[in-house]
């Protein structure tokens, strides 16, 4: 029998249940605690004080959701039990210190995520690469030096999340040549998807060197990205239109309309957007469409790929769309894309 889920605890519940004999409770007692936090003041001071409580707590899980509650709340109070907490017994503990760490952003944390990043523990050097970059936003030296140290590591999971760091937040216009570079390193690695990873990396910089991987990819070559690797599946796809490969349209052609879009993700939608930015006719065709559907969804697709796809020819229909119809911000989005493209 199915039953609803339980309500969230009120303020006075979650304080009382820190102290549960449950460390289940104790742990969603914290989430609970952390919701009221962030949207009153008055309660944030205490909650924090109770979390680095927790942060000793004999349960993994408490100390956990104790380290994540004290980075969504940016508690720079709390940033020496949380640089102690990273050399938790639990891994899971010492990664999401380390991401809280990285959430606070608190630059004299900067040292040891410095030293973190050199850790023998695969996991803690992965949050370190994360963390590192935002809390030495300000020192582009040391976080380029850090990133191409990461290019380097033995466990290819720690290479791909340098690679997607560099792209997110660390690969600045003009591009640092340094993360260039030790990117094009990448691009034959034997992991796929850190080779992938490395070939999106090169083309946002304006270099030519990965374009084979990525028409790869569009291709379908090669076994099936899974897990946080398959929205690089998307971005390649999407960057083979911007990036005009014309040779990749018969392939796009057969993930936006062909067959196997029924039985598996094709990456349909990326494909119809890559080919409108490349003048495809039915592909626009059908995205300015779409922005006419009664389906707020659909819509909403459509102005997200209209955007992506530059389709100027969109902009009247962008623009004539209510808060009803469409996200507002998406259509902000959308016509600041637009703009930069006409």
């Amino acid at each position: 029998m199915l039953t609803p889920p339980p309500l969230p605890r009120t303020l006075e519940a979650s304080l009382r249940d820190l102290s549960s004999q449950k460390a289940e409770s104790r742990a969603a007692a914290v989430v609970d605690l952390a919701r009221h936090a962030r949207t009153d003041d008055g309660v944030r001071g205490e909650a924090i004080r109770r979390f680095v409580a927790c942060l000793s707590d004999d349960s993994p899980r408490v100390r956990a959701a104790a380290s994540v509650a004290l980075g969504d709340l940016g508690a720079s109070e709390a940033l020496a039990p949380l640089l102690v907490a990273i050399e938790d017994s639990d891994p899971y503990v010492r990664q999401m210190a380390i991401n809280a760490l990285g959430e606070v952003g608190d630059v004299r944390a900067a040292p040891r995520l410095a030293r973190a990043l050199r850790d023998a523990r695969p996991e803690v050097r992965y949050q370190a690469v994360i963390a590192f970059p935002r809390v030495a936003r300000d020192d582009a030296e040391a976080v380029a030096k850090a990133l191409v140290q990461a290019f380097g590591d033995p466990d290819d999971s720690v290479r791909y999340i340098a690679l997607r760091t560099a792209e997110e937040g660390a690969l600045v216009v003009p591009p640092d040549p340094r993360l260039v570079l030790g990117a094009k390193g990448l691009i034959r690695d034997p992991a796929r998807h850190v080779a992938i990873a490395a070939a999106i990396l090169i083309a946002k910089a304006g270099e030519p060197d990965g374009h084979r991987v990525i028409l790869d990819v569009v291709r379908g070559a090669g076994p099936r990205l899974r897990g946080p690797a398959r929205e690089d599946e998307n971005e390649a796809i999407l960057l083979a239109g911007a990036l005009q490969m014309k040779e990749a349209t018969p392939f796009l052609e057969r993930r936006a309309w062909g067959f196997g879009r029924f039985v598996s993700d094709t990456c349909a939608w990326a494909a119809k957007t890559a080919l409108a930015a490349m003048g495809h006719a039915r592909a626009a065709n059908e995205i300015t469409r779409d922005l006419g559907s009664g389906k707020r969804e659909t819509v909403e697709a459509a102005v997200v790929a209209a955007g992506r796809a530059r389709l100027v020819r969109a902009e009247r229909a962008i623009r004539a769309l209510g808060p009803e119809q469409a996200d507002p911000e998406l259509v902000k989005e959308a016509l600041l894309l637009l703009a930069m493209g006409s």
